[in-house]
């Protein structure tokens, strides 16, 4: 039996060398929060190759699968060795009886033709990963993630969920596996498990908040595990050049104490003529052990105008001044 190292070695070298800097989630493919035509989804992951992306990340939960199927119908027109493709298991997808046109409860605007059902079953999550393979149309997946395990049951995550997923792996039906989610704890423990190849970090690890310094990325790298930065932008609070109490936070309104640590964190990037989104998407990239940065898009030109950013000049001195001035950890 291979090893984890040895085992996602192989993986790596056998689809693209890594995971590229920037990497492509495809909630919005999903119609997060607004409709998305068929026409735009396509334009966006057009986009997204031309600018080199190469590692692109969905989940059943984004428009309940429409984000699977619209990312596996535009990647099926690119050779299979040329990209990293991730999904997410732990919510199957199950017909909703009697939906009556109502749309779905969970941001996505998309018919309410199905719901989610949560299940860490060695059987629930084997079904998740064959029902996403068959919505991507594909036989293998690269990277696949427990998703948000801190919303259900963290201790069946790590008495079944793991487990089952380092079997699947073991079996040859993915590369890597891991978990995504937004909880210092979920991330903590999954961090302490050897057997995990790879953890999607998000929202803590970011300009405004970096928890997962202390409590995660230590034991990640003690354990030779990958991390992905997703949710970097904080959902949006940090995706403009002056934050703004209109910005979201976590989804919802910006705490005003954070909303002043961002524009302080806004005026430092400023003397250092760096916008905040720029410093936002590369600061993750500073530390060991993290891989990729994944960010969402709602239109070809947002997604242009950050590949941009993740190759614009940022100054070492701004990071030595956002730690001497008590901004970031």
């Amino acid at each position: 039996m291979q090893t984890r190292s040895e085992h996602t070695q192989f993986v790596m070298s056998s689809s693209v060398a890594e995971l590229t800097r920037l990497g492509l989630g495809a909630a919005n493919l999903g119609n997060l929060y607004r409709p998305m035509s068929d026409d735009e989804a396509w334009s966006i992951l057009e986009t997204a190759w031309d600018e080199g992306i190469r590692y692109f990340d969905t989940a059943p939960h984004y428009g309940l699968g429409l984000s699977e199927r619209r990312l596996g119908a535009f990647l099926a027109t690119k050779p299979r060795d040329q990209y990293v493709l991730s999904t997410k298991v732990g919510r199957l997808l199950r017909a909703t009886e009697n939906a009556n046109g109502a749309l779905d409860n969970q941001d996505f605007a998309v018919p309410a033709d199905f719901e989610r059902v949560w299940d860490f079953s060695a059987d629930g999550i084997r079904r998740s990963l064959e029902e996403s393979l068959a919505r991507l149309g594909l036989d293998r997946l690269d990277i696949l993630y427990l998703h948000d395990p801190e919303r259900f049951d963290l201790d069946l995550a790590d008495r079944e969920a793991y487990p089952t997923l380092v079997t699947m792996r073991e079996e040859g039906f993915v590369g890597s596996v891991g978990v995504g989610s937004m909880s210092v704890d979920a991330l903590a423990r999954a961090a302490a498990n050897s057997d995990l190849d790879i953890l999607m970090v998000a929202g803590r690890l970011t300009l405004a908040e970096q928890p997962t310094l202390r409590h995660v990325l230590p034991s990640a790298e003690a354990h030779g595990q990958e991390i992905v930065a997703a949710g970097v932008f904080n959902s949006g609070l940090l995706a403009h050049t002056e934050p703004s109490a209109l910005s979201r936070y976590e989804y919802g309104a910006v705490p005003l104490a954070l909303l002043e640590k961002v524009s302080q964190i806004a005026s430092v990037c400023s003397e250092f003529g760096v916008d905040l989104p720029t410093a936002a998407l590369q600061y993750p990239l500073r530390f060991s052990g993290v891989r990729s940065v994944v960010v969402g898009a709602s239109s070809s030109q947002q997604l242009a105008a950050n590949a941009r950013r993740m190759t614009a000049t940022v100054p070492e001195e701004l990071w030595e001044q956002l730690v001497e001035r008590g901004l970031t950890e």
